[in-house]
């Protein structure tokens, strides 16, 4: 928690509470199903959760903002993400029921009343939402291709409505595709970690 508290100075005591719940809750379920890599689950704080909460580096959802989670696995970013917006709305969807039945779980224990969770795939989704985020679910182009109709006209953030992925390494071949339309945010000009030297923030403003 030191790591999250060293970036995120100003957490309400429930925040706090709420984001050292995660470690035991998630090295419980992670005995069960492979929410984490098994090898990855002592780096649960810096490589996970401080890792999604880099989107919140670069935008601060306003209140009532609504977004969808694509692909969200055991929850990542949206669980960290609802924990730092309680007052923004997220839909957690993934298609796979065992890794949604373990996100719900999570939530429930810690008491996070801004999110549902849902087992579909996103091509069956209708609704809209002010962001769609996700964290190395599948190339933007796919993920735009497939949830582009999920994107609200209607704006009500600093930034327009688009696309927040977290990715990692060379990116050049996949976001050609976009030229100068997408803004890429290096993690490592917030968090000074090594695991943070080739981790960004890709955002694509809905076109």
């Amino acid at each position: 928690m030191d790591i999250i508290k060293k970036y995120f100075p100003l957490l309400t005591d429930k925040q706090e509470m709420q984001l050292l719940a995660l470690h035991d809750l998630y090295t419980d379920w992670n005995t069960k199903i492979n929410l984490i890599s098994r090898k990855d689950i002592e780096n649960l704080y810096e490589k996970h959760i401080l890792h999604s909460l880099g989107i919140a580096k670069v935008i601060n959802f306003k209140d009532n903002s609504t977004i969808l989670d694509v692909g969200t696995g055991g929850g990542l970013p949206g669980i960290p993400l609802a924990i730092l917006f309680p007052n923004v709305q997220f839909l957690l969807i993934d298609s796979i029921g065992k890794k949604i039945k373990a996100t719900e779980n999570i939530v429930q224990q810690i008491g996070l009343t801004n999110i549902k969770c849902k087992q579909e795939r996103v091509e069956d989704e209708n609704n809209k939402f002010d962001f769609i985020v996700s964290r190395a679910v599948m190339p933007l182009s796919d993920l735009v291709k497939v949830a582009k109709k999920n994107i609200a006209k209607e704006q009500h953030n600093a930034f327009p409505n688009g696309f927040i992925c977290l990715k990692g390494g060379d990116l050049q071949a996949e976001l050609n595709i976009f030229r100068k339309k997408v803004i890429i945010y290096n993690l490592d000009d917030y968090f000074e970690e090594e695991f943070f030297r080739t981790k960004k923030v890709v955002f694509l403003p809905n076109f």
